[in-house]
C-alpha cells in the first residue's frame, strides 16, 4: 500500500491532496528541519546500546516499538500543546499535518499511549538533558549564536498531588494498605485477608474533623488533634498487619510464581514504610514537636512542602528547579536557550543549586560577559560558583556596579527571568509535573526545556 510520507518516493497521495494540505505550517516546518538532524538522536542510540550490552541475552526478545524520531516529535507536540498522552495520540491520528510532522504514514497506525508513556520513563532524564545540550551546541555552530549574558532564577514545580493533611494521608494509607494486602493475600492463597480495611472508621473521623473545623474555636483545635491522633493509630495497626503479611508472603515464595510474590511483598513493605512515616508525623504533631523532611504524598514520596513567600500561594508542594537562560544580548524581550535545569529534593537555597548550574555552563564551554541573579543569592558563594564563567556578576541589591544606565539595564534584564519562567509554565507545562517522583519531575522538565529550546532555535535568523 502506498503511504503519504514514504521517504524519497513518489506517492499517489501527493497528487490527490492539495499543496496546502501537504505543506506543514510554518512553525512545524521549521521544527521539522531542526529535528531531521540525525545527530539529535545520538543520545538515545547510546542509551539503547548500553542497555543491550547490559542485558545481551535478552536482546532478541520483546515487541517492536516505534521509531525514535517519531517519539521525539510526539513529545515535542505534547509539551507545546499541553495534551495528555491519550489526547496526543487522538489528535495526531486525526491530523494530516501532525502525522506528517511525526513521520507517520496516512495509513499507519498511531502508537499506543502506553508505549510513549513507558518510553518516557525508560529513557530517563539524562538523555533528555543531552538532547538539550545538542540543540544549544547546534545553534552555536550553525546559527552563529553567541551567548553574551545569562540570568539565573529558581521556581517551584508543583507535584501532581492534592493539598495534603495528616488525617488525609492516614486515610489514603489505610485504603492503600488494605487494597494491596488483598492482592498479596490472593497471590499466596491466604485463607483470610491479613490487612483489615479500616477506611470506613477513618472516614468517620474525617467527616467529624470537617464538622469540627467549621467551629473555628480553641476547643475545635484540640478535637482536631484528637481525631487526627485516632486516624494515625488506625494507620499504625494497618502497617503492623501489612508487615506481617509481607513476611508470610516471603516465606511462601517458593516454586512457580515466587518472583511475583516477592515483588508484591516488597511493594507492600515500601508502602508500609511510607505509612509508618505518616504515623510518626502525626505523633510529632500531637506532641507539638517540629517535623522535618515532611512526607506530603504516599504516591510521590519525593515531593516536599515549599514556602517562597508568595501571598497567593504561601505553601506549595513539589520541587525547586533552578533555570539558567543564556542570551545573545540584554535588550528588552531577549530570548535565549535554557540550559538543563538543576534541582534537589526538598527546599534548597539558591546557592545550593548554583554549583550544578555552573557545571552545566562549563560542560557546554560557555563563557559570558554578564550574569544576573536576584537578591536571594549570597555574594561570596555566588562569586565562587561562577568564577571564570563571567566577566561581570550582578546580584540585585547586593553587588551592582557601573553607571546608573548600566544598572537599570541589568535590573530590567534580570527581571525578565520572571517572565521567562511564567512563559515556560504557561506554554510548556513547567507549572506542574505530571510524572511522579524526583526522576519523573526531572524527565518532565527536561522535555519542556528541550521543546522550548527547539522553538527558540527556529526563531534564530
Amino acid at each position: 500500500m502506498l503511504t503519504l510520507f514514504a521517504d524519497g518516493a513518489e506517492s499517489l497521495w501527493d497528487e490527490i491532496l492539495p499543496a496546502e494540505v501537504r505543506a506543514l505550517p510554518g512553525d512545524l516546518a521549521r521544527l521539522d528541519e531542526l529535528l531531521a538532524d540525525p545527530e539529535l538522536l545520538t543520545p538515545i542510540a547510546v542509551r539503547w546500546e548500553r542497555e543491550l550490552s547490559e542485558a545481551s541475552r535478552f536482546s532478541d526478545r520483546g515487541r517492536p516499538s516505534l521509531a525514535m524520531e517519531t517519539y521525539v516529535r510526539l513529545m515535542v507536540i505534547k509539551h507545546r500543546s499541553g495534551w495528555g498522552y491519550e489526547t496526543l495520540m487522538r489528535e495526531v491520528s486525526d491530523s494530516i499535518h501532525l502525522r506528517r510532522f511525526c513521520r507517520l504514514g496516512l495509513s499507519e497506525r498511531v502508537p499506543d499511549e502506553s508505549t510513549v508513556r513507558k518510553l518516557t520513563r525508560r529513557l530517563g532524564a539524562e538523555v533528555v538533558h543531552e538532547l538539550t545540550r545538542l540543540v544549544i551546541q547546534k545553534a552555536r555552530r550553525e546559527k552563529r549564536f553567541r551567548p553574551r549574558a545569562a540570568r539565573i532564577d529558581s521556581t517551584v514545580v508543583e507535584a501532581d498531588i492534592r493539598y495534603p493533611t495528616d488525617a488525609g494521608l492516614a486515610a489514603d494509607g489505610v485504603r492503600a494498605l488494605a487494597r494491596e494486602g488483598r492482592k498479596l493475600a490472593a497471590k499466596i492463597a491466604a485463607k483470610r485477608t491479613a490487612v483489615r480495611d479500616r477506611s470506613r472508621a477513618v472516614g468517620r473521623r474525617m467527616r467529624a474533623l470537617g464538622r469540627t473545623l467549621r467551629r473555628r474555636s480553641g476547643e475545635a483545635k484540640a478535637e482536631v488533634l484528637e481525631l487526627t491522633k485516632q486516624a494515625g493509630q488506625m494507620l499504625r495497626a494497618s502497617v503492623k498487619q501489612a508487615r506481617a503479611l509481607a513476611a508470610t508472603a516471603r516465606r511462601k515464595a517458593r516454586g512457580r510464581g515466587a518472583k511475583a510474590k516477592l515483588k508484591a511483598a516488597r511493594a507492600l513493605e515500601e508502602l508500609a514504610d511510607r505509612c509508618e512515616k505518616v504515623t510518626e508525623q502525626i505523633q510529632k504533631r500531637v506532641k507539638g514537636e517540629k517535623i522535618t523532611d515532611r512526607l506530603v504524598s504516599l504516591w510521590d514520596p519525593d515531593a516536599r512542602p515549599i514556602r517562597k513567600g508568595k501571598l497567593g500561594k504561601p505553601n506549595e508542594f513539589g520541587y525547586v528547579d533552578q533555570l539558567c537562560e543564556i542570551t545573545a544580548n540584554t535588550k528588552p524581550g531577549a530570548r535565549g536557550f535554557i540550559v538543563p535545569p538543576t534541582s534537589q529534593i526538598g527546599n534548597p537555597a539558591e546557592n545550593t543549586l548554583l554549583p550544578d548550574t555552573a557545571n552545566e555552563l562549563r560542560t557546554l564551554e560557555i563563557t559570558l560577559k554578564e550574569v544576573m541573579v536576584d537578591g536571594g543569592f549570597t555574594t561570596n558563594e555566588t562569586n565562587s560558583a561562577l568564577e571564570g564563567l563571567a566577566d561581570e556578576l550582578y546580584i540585585a541589591g547586593r553587588q551592582e556596579a557601573g553607571s546608573p544606565r548600566t544598572r537599570r539595564r541589568q535590573r530590567r534584564y534580570r527581571t525578565g527571568a520572571e517572565g521567562r519562567i511564567s512563559h515556560l509554565k504557561r506554554g510548556y507545562g513547567v507549572r506542574r509535573s505530571r510524572l511522579k517522583g524526583d526522576e519523573g519531575h526531572r524527565i518532565w522538565d527536561g522535555w519542556a526545556t528541550f521543546t522550548y529550546n527547539a522553538d527558540t532555535y527556529t526563531t534564530l535568523p
